[in-house]
């Protein structure tokens, strides 16, 4: 059963009355208190929060005892390996099988966090982290109390020891925006800078900061933006990394952070997810009307919607678009809590990822393909991981703390954390702390 999903012992025990909650342990039924009555209310709010947090504490003891099973009948190390000699298995199915018991057998581990500034580590929630495409650095969003985002770049190359401990540089000069999209830019050098979209007020703002702003500690030497501006309806940001249309980054807006030029493709709805493909001068959009399209940003701007080249649609508004490596294949996920992967060439879904939860989160999709995994934290607080291959869903991890809105963990996953020998496996960031679920 997925641990998210409500309890299915109310229905099949009793009927639902109105007004009424049936509590299956003591088997009748007591009536739900209005919300806002202070004394000892008893609401469906209240009631549903203790089911979720009677099985998120209950799944934290199994995978603590280390009591996860496979999701697969008969899938073990032992079992893969003598069905590989015996040429039952080809190599890429045996290694994905691997992986699929490498997933299930992580084990959560904290990472201690240390920083120049004793002031930084440890004081503020994690909203967003996002690993460069090397996985050396985590450029970090923080809640602060006062309102307000602060940013830092953490230093995974501590990973590799046996003590799990990182480096956190914090930047207190740009604390003023709330933050809905982050992407590293490659201007200079590779993950030179970082793309961020935030709201300050309305519109919103776009800004393209340096990445050394993180690691110069004299403040005298630290470079300013290099491009920031206003634009109104802008939820997300993406950087162009083909040559035919380099250092362009798109926030509906697709501007040339060198020569200054702008091109704006009118919309008819929110863009809230965004990603340039490699091989092609094409961007893809996610709409809030579930619309997904793609535009080729050399052409000029028409009237009317003729721009429009490839066009998916989902029932409900677009939250994340992952272009795949051969980019005739495209994830997406909506707020219906649907993931689907969309074949370019015909237009048509080709799988499903059953099982994530989202109501109106704007939550991101995590692909590699190298190890055939797909990952998202849903809005309930759990990180599930599917087969790529079958949309097989091989493990939902709970949260190390009670499900909240702002406790949504974030996560990255890479099977070289820390750079070209770093170690394998799963990074949560969740409230305060950052966690290490071991990939070995």
């Amino acid at each position: 059963e997925d641990p998210s999903s409500s309890s299915s012992t109310q229905n099949s025990v009793a009927p639902e009355l109105p007004g009424f909650y049936y509590d299956p342990e003591k088997n009748r039924y007591f009536r739900l208190l209005p919300g806002h009555n202070n004394h000892n209310p008893l609401t469906k709010d209240s009631i549903q929060h203790k089911v979720m947090e009677c099985k998120r504490l209950r799944l934290l003891e199994e995978q603590e005892k280390q009591n996860q099973k496979t999701t697969r009948a008969g899938l073990n190390s032992s079992v893969l390996f003598q069905k590989r000699q015996l040429g039952l298995l080809s190599s890429t199915s045996y290694c994905r099988l691997v992986h699929e018991l490498k997933v299930n057998c992580m084990q959560r581990r904290k990472i201690e966090i240390h920083s120049p500034d004793s002031s930084v580590a440890g004081t503020n929630n994690f909203k967003i982290i996002v690993a460069d495409v090397a996985c050396e650095r985590i450029f970090t969003v923080n809640d602060v109390e006062h309102g307000g985002c602060k940013y830092g770049i953490i230093n995974l190359s501590g990973l590799g020891k046996e003590s799990l401990t990182v480096e956190m540089y914090d930047n207190l000069y740009f604390t003023n925006r709330k933050v809905n999209s982050v992407c590293w830019a490659s201007l200079t050098h590779p993950d030179s800078h970082l793309c961020l979209m935030g709201i300050a007020e309305t519109p919103g703002c776009a800004s393209l900061l340096p990445a050394s702003l993180f690691s110069s500690t004299n403040p005298g030497d630290r470079p300013g933006m290099l491009c920031s501006f206003k634009i109104s309806t802008a939820w997300s940001c993406a950087w162009c990394l083909n040559p035919q249309a380099g250092n362009c980054f798109s926030t509906v807006l697709v501007t040339n952070v060198v020569t200054g030029h702008r091109q704006t493709f009118g919309t008819n709805s929110d863009v809230l997810a965004q990603q340039f493909a490699t091989q092609t001068p094409v961007l893809y959009n996610g709409c809030r009307s579930g619309e997904i399209f793609s535009i080729d940003v050399r052409q000029r701007n028409r009237k009317g919607q003729s721009w429009k080249a490839t066009r998916l649609f989902h029932g409900s508004a677009v939250t994340s678009v992952h272009l795949m490596e051969a980019e005739h294949y495209l994830m997406a996920a909506d707020m219906a809590g649907k993931i689907k992967l969309w074949d370019l060439r015909t237009a048509k879904c080709v799988k499903q990822y059953k099982g994530h939860h989202n109501e109106y989160a704007l939550l991101p999709l995590h692909v590699n393909e190298e190890e055939g995994l797909l990952i998202a934290v849903g809005q309930d607080c759990y990180t599930r991981i599917w087969s790529l291959q079958d949309a097989h869903l091989l493990r939902t991890i709970p949260s190390p703390h009670p499900s909240s809105k702002d406790a949504i963990p974030s996560v990255v996953f890479s099977s070289r954390l820390g750079g070209g020998r770093g170690v394998p496996g799963l990074l949560m960031a969740v409230k305060q702390d950052l966690y290490h679920f071991s990939y070995n």
